[in-house]
C-alpha cells in the first residue's frame, strides 16, 4: 500500500527537491490548497525552518536547521512505512543509469566536429537531425529503464507519484521537436526532472550528494 506524507513533510520536502520556490509552486508539488502552504510555512518561518525572499525573485526556500528538520521528518516516515529495502533498491536502479543519463545530456549539448580529424567537438547547433534523432533514440531506451523505478517509487510512497509521467511528457515534447525539454532549466525538461528525482533519493535516504558514490 502506498504511503501518504504528512502536510507538514510535503511542503517542507517541496523546498528540499525545488529549492528556491514561490508559493504556488510550493502549494502544487506539496499537493494542497495555496491557504494551507500558507500557513504551514508561516508555522515553518516562526520557527527558523524556511524563510522568505525578497527581490527581483521572491520564493521561499529551507534554512538549514529546516534542512536538518526535513531530513528527520524522511527518515521518520520512511521506518515508519517500512519501506526502506524498497526505496534502496530504486536507488540503485536509478545510479546505474544515472552516468549514461549525465553523458547522453553532454552528447546532446556537444556534437563531434566533422572538420575535426581528431574528433574534437562543437556545440550541438541541431542542424544535424541524423545526429540528433539518435541521442533521442538513447533518451527513449533510458526512459524505459527509469519507468519501472518510478513505478516502484510509487508503489511505497505517494510523494513519488508523477515522476513517471512528467518523464514521458518530456520526452514526448522532445521528440515532438521542442528540442528545449532535453535540458533546459527553469521548465520540467527531462533533465530538471532527473535532478529532482536524485535529490528527492538522497534526501529520503539521507545521502549526501558528494559522497554518494564514495560511500558506495
Amino acid at each position: 500500500m502506498t504511503s501518504p506524507s504528512s502536510a507538514d513533510l510535503r511542503v517542507v520536502h517541496a523546498l528540499r527537491v525545488r529549492g528556491f520556490v514561490d508559493m504556488p509552486l510550493v502549494a502544487e508539488v506539496a499537493g494542497m490548497a495555496v491557504d494551507e502552504a500558507t500557513r504551514l510555512l508561516a508555522a515553518l518561518e516562526a520557527v527558523g525552518h524556511a524563510r522568505h525572499r525578497e527581490g527581483r525573485m521572491s520564493g521561499w526556500m529551507l534554512t538549514s536547521d529546516g534542512r536538518a528538520h526535513g531530513e528527520a521528518l524522511l527518515a521518520g516516515e520512511l521506518d515508519g512505512a517500512g519501506c526502506r529495502v524498497e526505496v534502496e533498491g530504486a536507488y540503485s536502479r536509478f545510479l546505474e543509469g544515472n552516468q549514461g543519463f549525465l553523458g547522453l545530456c553532454t552528447d546532446w549539448q556537444l556534437r563531434p566536429d566533422p572538420a575535426d580529424p581528431a574528433g574534437g567537438s562543437i556545440v550541438n547547433d541541431h542542424a544535424d537531425p541524423d545526429y540528433d534523432a539518435a541521442v533521442i533514440g538513447r533518451m527513449a531506451e533510458i526512459d524505459s529503464a527509469i519507468q519501472p523505478v518510478c513505478a516502484a517509487l510509487a508503489a511505497v510512497l505517494e510523494r513519488f507519484d508523477g515522476y513517471g509521467e512528467r518523464f514521458a511528457t518530456a520526452l514526448d515534447r522532445v521528440r515532438g521537436g521542442d528540442l528545449d525539454w532535453f535540458t533546459k532549466p527553469m521548465i520540467d525538461s527531462y533533465h530538471t526532472v532527473w535532478f529532482e528525482l536524485h535529490e528527492n533519493l538522497l534526501a529520503t535516504l539521507g545521502i549526501q550528494r558528494a559522497k554518494e558514490y564514495v560511500a558506495g
